[in-house]
């Protein structure tokens, strides 16, 4: 496992980015260019919506109303006027966010023209690059056939990409060594994201939970410390098949192969009937964990992703629920 726990100087820095990190620059400029300069026009420099600070500050007290937390009742304030009152907090902005990042072979597919890998690049470098550069930190664990990488929190654009090479390499690898021993195990993951955050956070959770059975209890346990989204990458085809006749399907992670024949109606029901099963079960899952989600499709425009992302937060401050809000692609 490798960590960028040292910092090097900045000189050096640059030298090495120039050198070996070409590809994460090229991809980085191109998501400033046309993504992020969208996206400031419509966020309209609301970043706060993106991630919520750890430190709260009394800002006020006003009457209780409907949808407010019950928890920022003033009980001696309320006792006094007669009436429910509640604590208006302002929150601290500097926090740290961690990206854990599932790089596993099963986020190489892609039946489009961008792989989910590809999604969960362009989403991990406009959301570090937002955060960065209002002062905040970005932190990301990278997660292959097991954790092969843990990046500390920094700031500053040439962190976010030391994030980008990183995963850049991990698709490197992933191209040498086209099959891995057995499925993802999720859950090895998040155990390591509560072991190697010791500080409260905002985490994003990015992966396609094909993974072992197991990661809904780490998860539900690192939600106890941690402000979680889950950010879901999937692809229109593992939801539906089309009538393509006889083809072959190959497991990414495990190598195995067979053909099927989706000119069959009866097997494509089947098929859509046990992806929407396996979907509501996702979804209940991360629900009954308490996380926001946000689903990613390889078809998707990544600036509405991002837009319908922040509205969510938005919505989910406003009203102060604990619920899970699923944002559909």
């Amino acid at each position: 496992m490798k960590s960028w726990w040292r910092k090097a100087p900045a000189a050096a820095n640059d030298e090495r980015l120039a050198a070996e990190a070409g590809g994460a620059e090229r991809a980085l400029r191109r998501l400033e260019w046309t993504v992020i300069r969208r996206l400031d026009g419509l966020l309209q420099g609301d970043y706060r919506t993106l991630m919520r600070g750890t430190g709260l500050d009394l800002a006020d007290l006003r009457e209780y109303q409907h949808h407010d937390d019950v928890r920022h009742i003033d009980w001696n304030v309320t006792a006094r006027l007669q009436t429910p009152h509640v604590r208006v907090f302002t929150e601290d902005r500097e926090m740290a966010a961690w990206f854990v990042l599932d790089l596993s072979r099963s986020v190489d597919f892609g039946s489009g023209l961008k792989a989910k890998r590809e999604i969960s690049a362009g989403f991990v470098g406009v959301l570090a690059r937002l955060l960065t550069r209002h002062g905040n930190r970005v932190g990301a664990l990278v997660y292959g056939k097991e954790l092969e990488a843990v990046i500390p929190p920094r700031s500053g654009r040439r962190h976010v990409l030391h994030l980008l090479h990183a995963m850049e390499r991990r698709a490197d690898k992933a191209e040498a060594a086209p099959t891995q021993k057995g499925m993802t195990r999720l859950d090895d993951l998040l155990k390591s994201a509560a072991t190697l955050m010791p500080r409260r956070s905002t985490v994003f959770v990015v992966s396609d939970f094909l993974s072992e059975p197991g990661w809904e209890r780490p998860l539900g346990q690192l939600v106890q410390r941690h402000e979680v989204i889950a950010v879901r990458l999937f692809d229109p085809l593992e939801l539906e098949l089309p009538d393509l006749g006889l083809v072959p399907l190959r497991d990414a992670e495990t190598g195995e192969q067979l053909w099927v024949d989706t000119h069959d109606p009866g097997f494509r029901k089947r098929f859509a009937r046990l992806a929407a099963e396996r979907e509501a079960t996702l979804r209940a899952s991360l629900a009954k964990a308490g996380v926001d989600a946000l689903e990613l499709s390889t078809s998707d425009d990544l600036v509405e992703a991002i837009v319908r992302f922040a509205d969510m937060r938005k919505r989910r401050t406003r009203i102060g629920i604990g619920g899970v809000k699923a944002v559909a692609a």
